[in-house]
């Protein structure tokens, strides 16, 4: 609206449910200006097509970091602190800053105590695809920063894994924990709630990790080569600023749900139906949700930083429960009885000793009002009620993987034998729909450690530009994702809710890259990279023969 120099009123946005953004669709593209644009001037429809090699050369992507660093630990292998550098490919220009950096930086310490961190950040920007936020939007590659230093600090010790970690966990007594960093936002880095070395120890023992080493031993004496690999992360969501969220019961007695939220999969309209329905009594089919419309909605900052339930849940449940109030009133108004004896369900509100009771859509009408006569008193105009929830800090999701590998040694392919995840996102509106995005993130989190790979000349031009080159993981090559919740309610909104859509991404390449360390651990290899080919574990096997 702004480039096109039309006011808010002139210009519909419909947001269909268009299936997974990750990143690459929170942007203005010039081709999404140039088309309305196109239609104004001619008078006419006008259809955008791009192949998927124009796509590959044209849309972000993310990842693509460097990091040097090292750890110093005292006697007890307790952390005392990281430094380094990292430099962050921008490619080029800053579609949104340096955000990506920016959290890359941030979230380094993950779920353990850091007292000393000096980092030098470096974002370049090169003749690459330019580069902005990915489903983890930097936390993947923070994460994958300190549990390879981890397990660096772990073998050069001669400490367990797993061991290394709980010494340094903040423990689930110190939250909130407040860390000396600041978001982006300018506020601290505090952890709400969660308890990390449970959740490690959880997923531990759903993995078999206790009777590991003669498992592993076993299949070496058969020339197999098994590995175990841990990681843990977290992750900061429900970002600000907010959220609309409107709810009203019409004069059919049908509840609706208006939101800026943007669906893309990530089951918003469903979620937002249940929290609704949870309030009046009603079945979720019976509410009904329309999410990402202008002409419903003007103002919304669209699907990020795992924000939805947190924004538009949140600001549905106030609205949903103060509507559900102003109905239970008016019913004791009409009925004359206390609102203590009401109750509501299945679209009317019951008196609990008697057989007298009202519909919400006789509430509705009723709360319109007739031509020439007053409402009510006490009562303000329609069963509605608009709240724009706004954060006061991010809520601090965290997960604990656990993977099992097998590694052949002669082509360098990598075979997941066992994924256990153990994930805490706070309060549970629909496991189901919790379910489909921690294990989407994990998926996710495999192809970024095993299969994706964008590849340039020496002239950064890309020669990645269709799915033959760059890999997917494919449900036939993936294992069954064991996932385990663990419930720690955030304090910082009315659900005790925290995002989940990125949750499952952020430490699954850390944890792979442990497993097939660990896998190789006869030939000594290292390793400090991710994706990982076949050829360049062939490489890295032959590297460590050569020394």
């Amino acid at each position: 609206m702004q480039l096109l120099g039309l006011d808010d009123d002139r210009i519909r946005v419909i947001t269909p449910d268009v299936g997974g953004g990750f990143g690459a669709k929170y942007l203005i593209y010039p081709e999404e200006v140039v088309v309305p644009l196109a239609a104004r001037m001619l008078g006419r429809p006008v259809k955008w097509i791009e192949d998927r090699r124009e796509h590959f050369l044209t849309s972000i992507q993310e990842r693509d970091q460097y990091w040097d660093l090292e750890i110093a630990l005292n006697d007890r292998a307790e952390i005392l602190g990281v430094r380094g550098v990292l430099i962050n490919d921008q490619g080029a220009y800053t579609p949104q800053g340096i955000n990506v950096s920016y959290n890359s930086a941030t979230s380094l310490p993950g779920p353990y105590r850091l007292p000393a961190y000096h980092l030098k950040v470096l974002a370049v920007e090169t003749n690459k695809v330019p580069t902005m936020p990915v489903r983890g939007a930097g936390y993947p590659q923070g994460a994958f920063a300190i549990e390879r230093l981890l397990d660096l600090a772990a073998g050069k010790l001669g400490l367990d894994r797993a061991d290394i970690r709980r010494r340094n966990f903040v423990p689930a007594e110190a939250m909130p924990y407040t860390t000396p960093l600041k978001t982006r936002a300018g506020t601290a880095v505090k952890y709400d709630s969660g308890d990390f070395p449970k959740c490690q120890q959880m997923a531990l023992q759903a993995a078999g990790y206790v009777d590991f080493g003669e498992r592993q031993k076993q299949a070496r004496a058969r020339g197999r080569y098994i590995g175990f690999g841990l990681a843990n992360g977290v992750k900061g969501t429900g970002r600000g600023p907010f959220e609309t969220g409107i709810v009203r019961i019409g004069r059919s007695g049908k509840v609706s749900v208006y939101t800026g939220a943007a669906p893309m999969g990530q089951g918003t309209k469903t979620m937002l139906a249940q929290i609704a329905a949870e309030q009046f009594g009603l079945a979720p089919d019976d509410v009904n949700v329309i999410a990402g419309d202008t002409a419903y909605v003007p103002m919304g900052h669209g699907g990020f930083a795992s924000r939805q339930t947190v924004n538009a849940g949140s600001s549905t449940h106030i609205a949903a429960k103060a509507v559900r109030e102003k109905a239970l009133g008016l019913a004791a108004d009409l009925l004359d009885l206390p609102v203590e004896r009401l109750t509501l369900r299945e679209g009317r509100v019951i008196a609990s000793d008697s057989n007298l009771s009202v519909s919400l859509g006789d509430l509705a009408r009723e709360a319109i009002g007739i031509p020439g006569y007053s409402l009510p008193k006490g009562i303000s105009p329609g069963l509605e009620q608009t709240e724009n929830f706004m954060p006061q800090g991010l809520t601090y999701a965290n997960a604990s993987h656990c993977v099992e590998v097998e590694v052949d040694v002669g082509t360098g392919a990598v075979r997941i034998l066992r994924y256990v995840v153990v994930s805490d996102c706070g309060r549970l509106i629909n496991p189901m729909l919790v379910e489909g995005q921690i294990v989407g993130g994990v998926v996710h989190g495999i192809g970024n450690a095993l299969l994706e790979r964008m590849i340039y000349d020496d002239n950064a031009q890309p020669l990645t530009t269709s799915f033959g080159e760059y890999l997917l993981p494919i449900a036939t090559e993936l294992p069954r994702i064991e996932l385990i919740t663990h419930v720690s309610p955030s304090p910082l909104n009315p659900l005790g809710v925290k995002g989940v859509g990125e949750c499952g991404v952020i430490p699954a390449a850390a944890a792979i890259m442990s497993a097939i360390e660990n896998a190789l651990a006869p030939f000594g290899v290292q390793i400090a990279e991710t994706p990982l080919f076949p050829e360049r574990v062939v490489e890295l096997i032959n590297a460590r023969k050569l020394e």
